[in-house]
């Protein structure tokens, strides 16, 4: 069996600046008064690295008592954004966009970056396109939690009294600096499935059309870099390297310079990455790629000495046509 020879992956470490929570976990029951065994969801929470709001003892009756909003250690519990967030905001120009997508209209989907980059899932017919693309969620490094306490003012009772929920707090954050990964599956940026054979079709499509999306996704790609010569060709027969018997399927195959084309553009999306919610904020400060050759998945995360900044050889191709 041939080797599969080239750049495997593009793998990389962002690092991310900002200030505040811009990815909240909601009301949290945790243990606000010291006379009460009882929880209350007065309390608002960040999103915490494998926090719980349990102490991890009970009593003699099995009840599970409850943490103070203080006692949180954030070395241990960092503060943390969802991968499902950076995704959405990563993609926003095109978040909604998938409402929309139906059999009759997918052509424009997959020449669009949700559909090469993003992914999808078009539940009446179960056409997909799994997502080259990795993320990890971002992870604060600095630990810079407070705990505030807030009171809603006039907020009384019948009887006239405060009522208690005019009393909540949150975990608030000053300063952050996130660190995280990602990494681009060359394997499923470049082929784009049209058969149903293998249960991974992008699009169901009728004789003769193959070509038409082809060439369409192929002029989307040429628009993202005039500079290159990006190829999107379609056939009938599409055969992973190393199989058996060779059964293929009907798709795309992009080439070097158009794989090169959506890469440098996802690149630049996630460098000018920034988020601006809750009344807080986080943006992209630098990115370091590796353009991987080796057999070593995310390298750069332990031999950093060894990564590529550049791509010195081409993509591997992972499928032929037969």
């Amino acid at each position: 069996m041939k080797k599969v020879e080239g750049i495997k992956s593009v793998d990389f470490r962002i690092t991310a600046l900002g200030h505040g929570v811009v990815n909240w976990n909601g009301p949290t029951l945790l243990k606000v008064q010291e006379d009460s065994e009882l929880g209350k969801l007065n309390h608002t929470m960040p999103k915490l690295r494998g926090y719980t709001n349990l102490t991890g003892k009970e009593n003699e009756k099995g009840f599970k008592y409850l943490k103070k909003p203080t006692e949180i250690d954030f070395k241990d519990n960092p503060l943390y954004i969802s991968q499902n967030c950076i995704r959405h905001h990563l993609f926003r120009d095109q978040s909604f966009d998938l409402h929309e997508a139906k059999d009759k209209n997918l052509q424009l989907v997959l020449s669009s970056i949700t559909g090469l980059i993003r992914g999808y899932v078009v539940a009446a017919s179960q056409c997909k396109r799994t997502s080259p693309l990795l993320m990890e969620d971002f992870v604060d490094q600095l630990g810079n939690g407070n705990y505030e306490q807030f009171t809603q003012a006039g907020k009384t009772d019948k009887d006239g009294k405060r009522d208690e929920t005019s009393f909540f707090s949150k975990t608030t954050f000053g300063d952050t600096k996130y660190t995280s990964y990602g990494s681009i599956s060359i394997e499923q940026l470049q082929f784009i499935s049209l058969d149903k054979k293998f249960d991974r079709c992008a699009m169901v499509i009728k004789e003769g059309q193959g070509e038409d999306v082809a060439q369409a996704v192929q002029d989307y790609i040429q628009t993202l870099n005039t500079s290159l010569n990006p190829q999107a060709t379609f056939h009938q027969n599409y055969v992973r390297g190393g199989t058996i018997f060779e059964e293929g399927e009907n798709g795309i195959l992009l080439n070097n310079d158009a794989v090169q084309a959506l890469i440098e553009n996802t690149l630049q999306m996630i460098r000018e990455l920034s988020i601006r919610q809750a009344k807080s904020y986080m943006y992209v400060d630098k990115i370091l790629v590796d353009y991987n050759d080796s057999h070593k998945m995310m390298r750069i995360k332990h031999s950093e000495g060894d990564i590529s900044e550049q791509p010195n050889t081409d993509y591997a191709v992972y499928f032929y046509a037969k």
